[in-house]
């Protein structure tokens, strides 16, 4: 599959899910401001990585729950170089998250994440790139600075966990766990 049509398989993912996340929240919750979706760009870095963090972009719905308790289901793509260049790893997150927000400004909390990663090897070496599916947990939180009744300023972090992958160069393991942190623009409804 070429980077062309992968970009705009993603991008396409993207909308599907925010309009169906969109008219699931019509749907359940007419009560305003109940939602948000939430757009946004970040940085992104590897724990195994001594490169510079790489920009990503990412779609957030978010749900209240109860008074004190928000969901979330993100969508992002990430992407990092490993070993001198010669692996490039790019990644498809999904995740849920649960968040306790104490006052409406900050939230706190955990989830858990599908990632599609794609291991693309550099040209001249003979290895086969690879697409396997992996599984992650995250802790992180947030911080809303309100523009108006229906939109706030959102800025937030997390730290993933997954486990060790395996690679055929040397060495043979690396550790993909990643820190992120974004600035987006969270529109309620």
């Amino acid at each position: 599959m070429n980077n062309g049509t992968t970009f705009r398989d993603m991008m396409r993912g993207i909308a599907l899910a925010a309009a169906c996340c969109a008219a699931l929240a019509l749907a359940v919750s007419p009560a305003a401001a109940a939602s948000e979706i939430v757009p946004s760009v970040g940085l992104t870095r590897a724990v195994d990585n001594d490169g510079d963090a790489n920009v990503f972009g990412s779609l957030a719905f978010r749900h209240r729950l109860a008074p004190v308790l928000l969901s979330e289901i993100d969508i992002s793509y990430r992407s990092e170089d490993y070993f001198d260049d010669m692996l490039h790893v790019r990644m498809w997150p999904v995740t849920a998250s649960l968040y306790l927000s104490p006052v409406p400004a900050l939230y706190a909390g955990a989830g858990v994440g599908w990632y599609n990663v794609t291991f693309d090897y550099e040209n001249d070496l003979l290895f086969e790139d690879d697409t396997s599916q992996e599984f992650g947990v995250h802790v992180g939180g947030g911080l809303q600075v309100p523009l108006a009744p229906s939109a706030a300023v959102d800025l937030n972090g997390r730290y993933v966990f997954m486990q060790e992958q395996e690679s055929p160069l040397v060495p043979d393991e690396f550790d993909p766990d990643f820190w992120a942190t974004r600035l987006g623009l969270a529109f309620k409804f």
